[in-house]
């Protein structure tokens, strides 16, 4: 499929802060046609580093089509010659320098024409789904078949599923537990160390002087080492760069360094710092039906009546299994593991294994 950045503005946005935003651009795309009864739509809510690009290309000869791609279209789990698939671009989305997103953040200018920085109120993974909701209800779509999404993007469509009852046929959360504790609290604040440990990171004030680069690579490869697994890494392999001196301290003579490193030196480019630590807040404060007032995990599942396929990874670091069996009894889910080397990232990286199983559950 080739595919088109679509873009909107909302003229009027309330956080769950009680913050109100004004003219909120949001990026979105659209896979498939809505029919005319207007319920055939699915929302596909993405992850931490993803944008909307869920399927498709935007020219024939890109390198990668959206993450997803394997599931959605033609024919595929998410048929597209059935289904309108929709995606939007979060609130302060990780990519904020890609052409290709629309978002409204941290480094997005205030009304006198400066980047927001910290003045930027905190957001909530309940407002990324209010501005999907806005969205829809801009493109005249009251109900949904289906939400679905990987690790944040699956906390959304429990946010859907508990916050929205009415307006949602069944939620599909991949790698992800809606009720996780300290553990990952704690990791979360690790991903976000090295920026604030970085001095030209400045307290977010650093859009004049410069990014905080060395902070930020340092996140993204922590990041990428979390989320991933042992098996992988040891495909890349413990050895010594050619020429390496191991008694360099100052150096990276290690090839899985250098695979990390040159990892984060590709994304860095289009990441705003500010945006991470916004990011990993939203994370960090998650209670699945915040929006509409649940005080903790247990009363928000309790609300969820959609039924649920819950997709994870055994060997996933980030959102571990007991906490997606716990989930997936609480709300009477089904699930399906998904086997590989890639740790969290088999959500991404094997989703197609699980292609047979979406596609009953969508039918069901």
């Amino acid at each position: 499929m080739i595919v088109e950045k679509q873009r909107i503005t909302i003229p009027e946005l309330r956080l769950l802060c009680g913050a109100t935003l004004n003219n909120v651009p949001a990026g979105y795309e659209t896979y498939g046609r809505l029919n005319a009864a207007r319920d055939n739509a699915i929302l596909v809510c993405h992850y931490f580093s993803g944008t909307s690009h869920a399927a498709g290309r935007y020219r024939a000869d890109d390198a990668k089509p959206g993450y997803w791609d394997e599931i959605i279209g033609p024919g595929k789990a998410v048929d597209t010659d059935r289904f309108f698939v929709i995606s939007v671009d979060s609130l302060c989305n990780l990519n904020a320098f890609d052409p290709n997103v629309a978002t409204f953040g941290p480094a997005s200018l205030d009304p006198a024409g400066k980047p927001f920085g910290l003045r930027f109120p905190a957001v909530a993974i309940a407002d990324f789904v209010r501005l999907q909701k806005a969205v829809l209800d801009a493109l005249g779509i009251e109900r949904l078949h289906a939400v679905m999404g990987p690790s944040m993007g699956g906390l959304q469509t429990f946010e859907w599923a508990a916050s929205f009852p009415e307006k949602v046929g069944r939620i599909i959360p991949v790698i992800v537990a809606p009720n996780f504790g300290a553990w990952l609290t704690g990791w979360l604040s690790m991903w976000a160390q090295p920026i604030r440990l970085d001095p030209a990171w400045r307290g977010g004030d650093y859009y004049a002087t410069g990014a905080p680069k060395a902070g930020l690579e340092a996140a993204l490869k922590l990041i990428t080492l979390h989320a991933l697994d042992a098996e992988w890494a040891d495909t890349i392999g413990r050895g010594l760069l050619d020429g390496a001196d191991p008694a360099d301290l100052g150096g990276a003579p290690f090839a899985i360094e250098l695979a990390l490193a040159e990892a984060a030196r590709e994304r860095a480019a289009l990441v705003d710092a500010n945006h991470l630590l916004y990011l990993v807040r939203a994370n960090q404060t998650y209670i699945p039906g915040a929006g509409a007032g649940a005080r903790d995990a247990d009363e928000g599942l309790g609300r969820i009546t959609a039924p649920a396929l819950m997709i994870y990874a055994p060997l996933d670091q980030v959102f571990r299994t007991e906490w997606v069996a716990a989930a997936a009894r609480k709300i009477g889910a089904e699930t399906f593991a998904l086997h590989g080397p890639y740790g969290h990232y088999n959500g991404i990286q094997k989703i197609a294994d699980a292609a047979e199983r979406i596609k009953a559950f969508l039918d069901s």
